[in-house]
């Protein structure tokens, strides 16, 4: 086999490995949250999936449940500096119970809401969008070429962040609106100097445009897949249940809304047994109805975990 030249393509698999760790979702990263675990495709990888659990595994010593394949980045951009090879990333999405262990190249959790502060409405709307984002964004709309480039910026930017408008799945349009506006430092575009970010943790190379991906996935497919059970542990309380959903999905959900959904749905049962006492009253505890899936299946239907508002 030849060796590889400067028009070669090198294949590199990603991870967005997400739990919920203190009602606070977050995502497994390497060398102090700059990195997503990763590592390229080789040949003795029998499947794409088999050489990322491998390299999960090799990098956190933390063994991968529930994968998904998430996106494929092939942009022309994306080309290693010394060599000149093309960079083709494939990205999984996988959900996990579990903390991980200390593997070679000091893993860590991250919330995602460091890197995206924008996206955590739970208590409202986040005070950096209304004192950051929008100025820089009303700057941006103001620089356009003419009124027809102001009204389409306009537009984007309400679509975005207003608050009557938000969408949570947008995720990453808000991301790489805010990269094109030049506020945020990188996108998985080459880097430019960017003289005073939108507060949040960057990432490497492109991973946090990777990791806003995620994100967008994660929150849609809550909507309508029984994914939150992936993160929740095997008996848990409604209340639980509700914080894992708002967690995930950045803002807050209306109680007996939810109660009432999760119930009509059939997809969880009591397990006979309440929390213990810490001072408050015990709560019931339910689990997850896996046969749901079957039933569902059967019957051609959707599991949606909707907005219950």
């Amino acid at each position: 086999m030849p060796p590889a030249g400067p028009r070669s393509v090198v294949i590199e698999l990603n991870a967005v490995l997400v739990a919920l760790i203190d009602d606070q979702p977050q995502v497994l990263t390497l060398e102090d949250g700059a990195l997503l675990p990763s590592g390229p495709f080789e040949g003795d990888h029998p499947t794409l999936q088999t050489g990322l659990r491998a390299w999960v595994e090799r990098q956190t010593h933390h063994p991968l449940g529930y994968v998904e394949q998430l996106y494929t980045f092939a942009d022309r951009y994306r080309t290693d500096a010394a060599s000149g090879r093309r960079i083709v990333s494939i990205s999984y999405l996988g959900l996990t119970r579990e903390r991980s262990m200390k593997g070679e190249r000091e893993p860590g959790w991250r919330s995602w809401y460091r890197y995206f502060p924008w996206e955590d409405w739970r208590d409202g709307r986040p005070a950096v969008v209304a004192k950051v984002i929008l100025p820089k964004l009303g700057t941006w709309i103001d620089d356009a070429r003419d009124a027809a480039a102001k009204r389409e910026r306009r537009q984007r930017v309400e679509q975005c962040f207003e608050q009557g408008a938000w969408n949570d799945e947008m995720t990453l349009q808000r991301y790489e609106l805010l990269y094109e506006a030049a506020a945020v430092p990188e996108a998985g575009r080459p880097r430019r100097p960017i003289a005073d970010p939108v507060p949040g943790d960057t990432m490497r190379y492109d991973h946090r445009r990777i990791l806003a991906t995620g994100l967008a996935r994660l929150r849609a497919k809550i909507k309508y897949r029984p994914v939150v059970f992936e993160l929740m542990p095997p008996d848990f309380t409604l209340g639980q249940l509700q914080r894992a959903v708002e967690a995930l999905a950045g803002r807050p959900l209306h109680k007996q809304n939810f109660r009432r959904l999760v119930d009509q749905q059939g997809l969880v049962e009591e397990t006979g047994t309440v929390t213990a006492g810490t001072g408050g009253r015990p709560g019931k505890l339910y689990r997850f109805r896996r046969e749901i899936l079957l039933e569902r299946a059967v019957a051609g239907t959707k599991l949606p975990l909707a907005r219950a508002e």
